[in-house]
């Protein structure tokens, strides 16, 4: 996600559907904003031009219809999709509990329907998280991107053909990797469309492997984190969420995935589909691990996917992924600038709206290049200095030139979070002081430094009086250290929410004020207790490959519990024909394609249809073995043996609270 996106992809029920309230009582209901937090949102109505509308004329030019009711009804009672939420929205001024700022883009992203961008193309904006962009072709449709999810997709296309002649779907464009972007597929256009070559599938090279694993292999901690980056358990409101800086929420439904047809490869391609021609730019590396920017010279449009919308990005995403490249995301908007630059009439992108005309363009694209380019080199002079992250991040401010551009404000991605990216980057977690090598851990350091302050209650009493002062980052700190000391201390787990929660009122950045909400949620209201998600869904589960798979065993397997044991099985997968050697020993889960092992415990013979079922608990491993969908050689008690080993992980665990240890 989101983006991505968005995450959670194999724990779309986590995010996307179990809104459940959280567990441990209604706690206290969120506060108003306090004098410190009225005066800091009032200052930044002097700071940002607000007089400036022109995107606001932007976002709603070539408008053709709104969602009907504002509504996407879902599969259950709760709609998929949900515009009629944000009403508040409609005050002019921002209330107090709101950055201005964020209330401006939380305006604009509320904007929705279809909208013209030029002859034959048209997007729809405002029925997910992120844009749906359609181009008529000869005899069909041209797809790019199908939102998160199969019921808002679905209702996106329709709103479409309300309003234009009924053409099918030949040809789905994936801009880049992030489920936000294809996990609606299945609303535009069926497998068996797809398998009899009615519908085309394009994608850039890498994205299968990326779209599957980012969220395979730290899958669970991604998801719970994602809680905290969206705030789908905030309800929304001007306490509450407000957007996600790239749109207003994430829809909930049903994720689909169908594998490509048609791979771009080439840095540059030139395609033509269904009579339109398209020039594909590849741009590895940057807001996702595979991406492109598309050109449209029939129409004179550039679709820059997510490499510049109208936020400043993610360096790194809170959610956890790995960190991007500051400077090839520069060099690949400079190179669509000198490519297209003089050759556009309008800009889109996969989010938020366009920019109109040549000038706009280029002037756009310039600044976002440089935008990101002072980020990575202004982080980098600083860490060469000796700075440290948190030193860099205090350090760090944007020129003016850059400063006073909305399309580059934090609404998602801020300057203080990126420019530890770029540290991180270059030199990871370890600032290189020895006192920071090994440092106690937290439930362990809070207690020493709770005694050493003089324990909770002077603690708490101080803290107090430096809230009434508005620093609330400190605050924070010093009560996230009690809370830790002593998990049941009332008083300053009410402390810390309320600290928590004007840093969320103050905030810029979406999913900085999301992430203060949640964690004030759950220090009022505890962790909430949400139903397991199901591990894999059904169509990311075919682009697992048995690599991937036999991967995240190893990341489950539990090491103390494993210690001493050895184990060797073979895998033969009848379907695909293959043959893995499953190997444990010292701890260690590997294995290996090839022959079988003629020393194994056991080999084991069944169909990939047959693991994917076991995955997705359609079928459990012993009733596979009774039924001969899974055939067992050797010693037949080694397989549940090695199943045993393996940990289930929590997808509630604590945050802002001291963890139970695995």
């Amino acid at each position: 996600m989101t983006c991505s996106t968005v995450p959670a992809l194999f724990r779309s029920g986590l995010v996307l559907g179990m809104l459940a309230a959280p567990s441990g009582g209604a706690g206290a209901q969120p506060q108003d904003a306090a004098p410190a937090t009225r005066d800091a949102n009032a200052a930044v109505l002097q700071q940002l031009p607000f007089a400036d509308r022109d995107d606001f004329a932007d976002a709603r030019r070539g408008f053709v219809a709104a969602l009907p009711d504002g509504l996407i009804a879902g599969a259950g009672p709760r709609p998929a999709w949900n515009m009629k939420a944000y009403d508040f929205l409609d005050k002019a001024e921002a209330p107090a509990t709101v950055n201005p700022s964020l209330w401006r883009q939380a305006q604009l992203n509320a904007l929705n329907g279809l909208f013209k961008i030029a002859d034959r193309v048209y997007q729809l904006r405002g029925l997910d998280i992120a844009n749906m962009t359609i181009v008529e072709g000869d005899r069909g449709l041209i797809v790019i991107d199908t939102l998160l999810t199969a019921e808002t997709a679905r209702a996106a296309l329709e709103l479409y053909y309300q309003h234009r002649p009924r053409k099918p779907v030949v040809a789905v464009i994936y801009s880049h990797s992030h489920a936000d972007h294809f996990g609606g597929v299945k609303g535009v256009v069926s497998e068996g469309d797809v398998q009899a070559k009615r519908v085309r599938i394009y994608a850039p090279d890498g994205f299968m492997a990326h779209a599957v694993a980012e969220n395979v292999i730290a899958g669970n901690a991604m998801s719970r984190r994602a809680q905290y980056m969206y705030g789908p358990l905030l309800p929304p409101g001007e306490r509450g969420q407000v957007d996600t800086g790239l749109g207003k929420s994430l829809g909930r439904g049903t994720l689909t995935l169908l594998a490509p047809t048609d791979i771009i490869a080439k840095a540059r391609d030139v395609r033509r589909i269904d009579g339109v021609d398209i020039v594909f730019q590849l741009t590895p590396g940057t807001e996702a691990p595979a991406e492109m920017n598309l050109y449209f010279p029939q129409f004179r449009v550039l679709d820059m996917a997510e490499n510049a919308t109208h936020t400043m990005h993610n360096l790194y995403t809170l959610r956890g992924a790995e960190i991007r490249d500051g400077n090839a995301w520069a060099r690949y908007i400079d190179d669509a600038l000198a490519l297209f630059g003089d050759k556009s009439d309008v800009l889109i992108a996969q989010h938020h709206w366009p920019v109109w005309g040549g000038a706009k363009i280029k002037a756009y694209l310039t600044k976002q290049r440089d935008l990101y380019k002072f980020i990575n080199d202004q982080s980098l002079r600083l860490l060469n200095q000796g700075l440290t992250p948190g030193e860099i991040a205090e350090q760090l401010t944007l020129p003016a030139s850059l400063a006073q551009e909305w399309a580059l404000r934090g609404y998602y991605g801020t300057l203080r979070h990126n420019a530890r990216a770029v540290y991180q980057k270059y030199l990871g977690w370890y600032d290189s002081n020895p006192a920071d090598l090994d440092p106690l851990p937290p439930d362990a350091a809070a207690r020493k430094e709770v005694e050493y302050m003089g324990g909770a209650a002077a603690v708490i009493a101080r803290a107090r009086e430096d809230f009434n002062k508005g620093e609330y980052r400190w605050v924070a700190s010093v009560m996230s250290r009690v809370v830790f000391a002593d998990p049941g201390n009332a008083a300053a787990r009410a402390l810390a929410a309320d600290a928590l929660e004007q840093l969320g009122y103050q905030a810029e950045s979406a999913p900085w004020r999301n992430e203060y909400l949640v964690g004030a949620l759950e220090l009022r209201s505890g962790v909430p207790k949400l139903p397991a998600p199901s591990t894999l869904t059904a169509d990311a589960l075919k682009a697992v490959s048995s690599d991937l798979f036999f991967d995240f065993l190893g990341v489950r397997l539990n090491g103390a519990r494993a210690e001493g044991k050895r184990i060797v099985l073979n895998w033969t997968f009848t379907d695909l024909g293959e043959t893995h050697v499953l190997n444990l020993e010292n701890s260690a889960l590997t294995h290996r394609m090839g022959p079988a092992n003629a020393k194994a415990d056991a080999s084991l013979t069944l169909t990939r249809a047959t693991l994917d079922a076991i995955v997705l608990k359609q079928l459990s491993f012993p009733d596979a073995v009774k039924s001969g969908q899974v055939v067992i050689a050797g010693d037949a008690a080694k397989p549940a043996e090695l199943l045993g080993l393996l940990d289930e992980f929590n997808p509630s665990f604590a945050i802002v609270t001291p963890r139970e240890p695995p």
